[in-house]
């Protein structure tokens, strides 16, 4: 009789798990289904063939074979990328809410925690109110002086450098700008220090995230670690001079919420580390595709130094700075800028993880998943922009279709520096056709 109960335990036990298996397999479908995809090797997922291969082909290879909603794992995360501009609106704008804003972990790591991408809420609010205010027009527009001379400053610096790496001199510039909109005129021995480290972690930012010593990843480690400090020292100098100042850091020490709570002396480093990070690579990145896009048409070249070169006489050949008004009457230098935006979609894709369960056109988007909408995939879609792979600045002469261009994001997270953006390559676009010509080298 015993050796029958050791068979018909057993039995029992997994005839239980196969009905529970069923059951759940039945009340998922009732749900809805998961999107179609590959989730990949367990735990790594699909992450190698991410990291070795041009991010862009790989999420649009997906997006031939799957459609414009597929599943994938990358980091150890699962997730759900979006194609369409009906589905970034449904996840950045109409039905935010059930999606908050998320990175991996090891890019929050190096950004800091509570930076404002990372939250929402009233913490957000009140950290994006102040960057906003930062940023207002009324305020970037007294920051032109200091940019122009930053511009010059870096232009002059090519002049004896027979070959120059373009995408490195703008970062220098962009992060000249970003030093200032941050800080104002800060000491150069304090600028040098958080350029070296923040280089450190620029390099680690999109490496794979091994830390183990002697990795790029562990180095940015160790370089937020020293910018933290630094920032914190600058936080105390500013503290004990109580100088009134409106750049971002004065705007971060001057808060104080309804309940008169003010940022502790983290949040704030986090969110300069984190200005810094949005200040620096995407505007560089996009200056340095505006050169190469004007350099392959030269016509086109022609014709924004043209535009240029009236402003440069009407300011008696720079004798005078340029204003407010001209930075805003520049309009095929403008439609060059956002084209180049839209072609480079430097901003690929932006991270969010569903906070509930979701439906979205019979596909379920599960609790806790990575949701992430796919800005390079819509911009290059030929549905909303003929001949998507064509360099074409007079394709803005008409307003895109709603959602079909968000190189700035959308919703309450849109990126909100984007009009310093644009002011600053304005400004370094003027300098640099108004009194230089260059070759361009690719590498």
């Amino acid at each position: 009789m015993a050796e029958i109960w050791f068979l018909v335990v057993p039995i029992l036990i997994l005839c239980l798990l196969l009905v529970r298996v069923i059951v759940s397999k039945k009340k998922k479908n009732s749900r809805g289904k998961l999107p179609p995809g590959s989730m990949g090797w367990p735990y790594l997922g699909e992450t190698l063939q991410l990291y070795s291969q041009n991010p862009n082909v790989f999420f649009t290879s997906k997006q031939k074979r799957y459609g414009e909603i597929f599943k994938t794992r990358i980091l150890g995360y699962p997730c759900v990328m979006l194609a369409s501009p009906e589905a970034a609106r449904f996840v950045l704008v109409t039905h935010a809410h059930m999606f908050k804003p998320t990175y991996p972990r090891s890019k929050e790591k190096l950004i800091g925690p509570s930076a404002l991408f990372f939250h929402q809420g009233d913490y957000h609010s009140h950290i994006r109110k102040l960057v906003q205010s930062s940023f207002y027009p009324e305020t970037i527009r007294k920051l032109i002086p200091d940019i122009e001379h930053i511009a010059l400053s870096s232009l002059q610096s090519w002049a004896n450098m027979p070959i120059v790496s373009t995408y490195q001199e703008m970062k220098k510039f962009a992060f000249d700008v970003g030093i200032l909109a941050i800080f104002g005129h800060l000491e150069s021995s304090y600028k040098e220090i958080l350029k070296h480290n923040y280089n450190i972690v620029d390099k680690g930012y999109n490496s794979f995230p091994m830390s183990l010593p002697g990795t790029s990843y562990h180095k940015a480690l160790m370089a937020r670690k020293q910018l933290k400090t630094i920032v914190s020292e600058i936080i105390c100098e500013r503290r004990e001079k109580r100088a009134l100042q409106t750049d971002f850091l004065g705007h971060l020490l001057n808060f104080k919420n309804e309940k008169g709570r003010v940022l502790t002396q983290e949040q704030i480093a986090d969110n300069i580390i984190g200005v810094l990070f949005a200040a620096q690579d995407t505007t560089a990145s996009c200056l340095t595709w505006i050169l190469k896009y004007l350099h392959d048409d030269q016509k086109l070249l022609e014709a924004v130094k043209a535009e240029q070169k009236a402003i440069y006489e009407e300011n008696s050949r720079e004798k005078k700075p340029l204003t407010w008004r001209q930075t805003r009457n520049m309009p095929l230098t403008h439609k060059v800028i956002v084209e180049s935006l839209r072609m480079a979609s430097i901003i690929s894709f932006t991270f969010r993880e569903a906070v509930v369960d979701v439906e979205y056109k019979g596909y379920l988007i599960p609790k806790g998943w990575k949701v992430m909408p796919l800005f390079r995939n819509i911009h290059h879609n030929p549905k909303y922009f003929s001949n998507p792979e064509v360099f074409d600045p007079s394709r803005f002469e008409v307003n895109p279709k709603p959602n079909t261009f968000m190189p700035f994001g959308s919703g309450v997270h849109a990126c909100p520096g984007n009009e310093l953006a644009k002011l600053q390559i304005l400004i370094f676009l003027h300098h640099l056709v108004s009194n230089f010509r260059y070759v361009f080298h690719a590498r």
